[in-house]
């Protein structure tokens, strides 16, 4: 699989500010699986004070969250989604997040890139992050 490279990309301090001031976290493709990427990060940002949504198309519960079909479906404020899905995924969401109008930051994991769709949020006001994990970026930051 080709990973492009993100020709739009928050830096470090950004990065530390996002973290500092996001409380809610929409993380798009939480797996319930507890081996599972997506699943162990949400377990952390959780464990470290965050609000996780759940997204995912199965599922009533995951980490003690109700899940949710899509982003349009939470009734209350996002300010972050966490995005654990394939890069021919992330437009669609984006296109979600920006009609939301409460997102303040796109992030998409590790090994995801979608610079069409980042310039779109960054066209929107968002800030976004590009093929970074946020429980890595989170320790690293925080301890």
């Amino acid at each position: 699989m080709e990973c492009d490279f993100p020709q739009y990309n928050a830096g470090m301090d950004e990065i530390k500010e996002i973290l500092q001031n996001v409380k809610t976290i929409a993380v798009v493709g939480l797996s319930p699986n507890p081996a599972k990427d997506s699943h162990k990060v949400a377990a952390y940002l959780q464990s470290v004070g965050y609000k996780i949504v759940p997204i995912y198309p199965k599922e009533e519960e995951i980490l003690g969250e109700k899940v949710y079909r899509s982003l349009a479906e939470i009734p209350f404020a996002i300010d972050m989604i966490d995005v654990f899905r394939k890069p021919a995924a992330v437009g669609p969401i984006v296109d979600a997040a920006i009609e939301r109008g409460d997102v303040k930051v796109v992030w998409l994991q590790k090994g995801i890139v979608n610079n069409e769709a980042a310039k779109k949020a960054l066209d929107a006001g968002l800030k976004v992050v590009q093929n970074r994990c946020t429980m890595v970026d989170h320790k690293t930051l925080f301890g």
